[in-house]
């Protein structure tokens, strides 16, 4: 499998010399696109009814859970990344940890599963899951994931998003009146004056 993986990585990873365009375009993907989370979740907050902020509230909890799923993934077994075993191409920075999963793409999954999983964000869910395949591409192209990475992103993303859902009754009360009760204080004056909801 290992082998696989290796020659996957070889025939996506970017050559020693690639093309400005291209290298831009990747750089783009791997370490910019992940901002799309924040400003839809953050947009949607803003300017979301009571039922819009909890969907929001589940897809950030599926990402959280995603994201420590990989951590303790990463304690259990560290996986290198090509840098760090002189494979390839690397094109930009990267902590030496651990590869598996992606974390950028267990993330942006993460959130898009779990927006799929309901009917008014559908559409967000669909092209955050689409955003998701350049992201991979690229963080492969620039060196600091493996192919395997992102099939083990998937799975995790799938797990968290449905543990996300699962568990809606044990956090989400909480969190949303919490939420809530931040969202007031912070923007008290935006909601007077009807820029934001209440």
């Amino acid at each position: 499998m290992e082998d696989l993986n290796h020659a996957l990585f070889l025939w996506l990873n970017a050559p020693e010399h690639p093309s400005t365009l291209l290298l831009a375009i990747a750089t783009f993907f791997a370490e910019y696109a992940i901002w799309a989370l924040p400003v839809i979740i953050g947009f949607g907050w803003l300017r979301g009814n009571e039922h819009t902020r909890k969907v929001l509230l589940e897809a950030t909890a599926s990402g959280l859970a995603g994201l420590l799923i990989n951590q303790i993934i990463g304690l259990v077994w560290q996986h290198p990344r090509p840098f760090m075993i002189g494979l390839g191409h690397t094109l930009i920075p990267h902590a030496a940890d651990s590869s598996f999963p992606s974390d950028h793409l267990t993330l942006l999954w993460a959130v898009a599963f779990s927006f799929l999983t309901h009917r008014s964000p559908r559409l967000a869910g669909m092209a955050l899951a689409l955003l998701g395949l350049p992201v991979a591409w690229a963080r492969i192209y620039l060196g600091v994931h493996f192919p395997l990475d992102m099939v083990g992103a998937v799975l995790v993303a799938v797990l968290s998003a449905w543990l996300a859902f699962r568990e809606l009754g044990v956090y989400l009360p909480a969190a949303y009146s919490l939420a809530l009760s931040v969202h007031r204080v912070l923007f008290g004056k935006l909601i007077q004056i009807g820029w934001v909801r209440k």
